[in-house]
């Protein structure tokens, strides 16, 4: 007579052998991991969506910048103007101040309204 041997493997059932079913679940666990590291690197602190916020806000830094700059020129320029142009000086006295030269009239004209039509 012939005995039977009898194992303490695990039962086979429809998934497959206990081997089959330790590699799904790795699969799975890595699927899993891969697809947290795609999501953390679209919305993450360091994100994609994060780098072109970045992205932008650096651009509308760089075009105010670049305002500010040429609004130093301008000023700088002025600024030249007034210290070696006595014209600009009287210009700017004029406009600013409403000074005149001595012997200069000066006429203030106002807009009048037009009469009303009477009927």
């Amino acid at each position: 007579m012939k005995k039977t041997r009898t194992s303490k493997a695990e039962p086979v059932d429809a998934s497959g052998s206990p081997r089959r079913r330790r590699r799904r679940a790795i699969q799975y666990v890595v699927v899993l991991i891969g697809c947290v590291i795609i999501v953390d690197a679209l919305v993450g602190e360091k994100g994609l969506l994060a780098m072109r916020k970045a992205r932008q806000q650096y651009q509308a830094l760089e075009g105010a910048l670049a305002a500010e700059k040429a609004e130093n020129d301008r000023r700088r320029e002025e600024a030249r103007r007034l210290l070696e142009d006595p014209s600009a000086i009287e210009d700017l006295a004029r406009r600013e101040l409403g000074l005149i030269k001595p012997g200069e009239k000066l006429f203030i004209l106002k807009d009048v309204p037009p009469p009303a039509a009477k009927n």
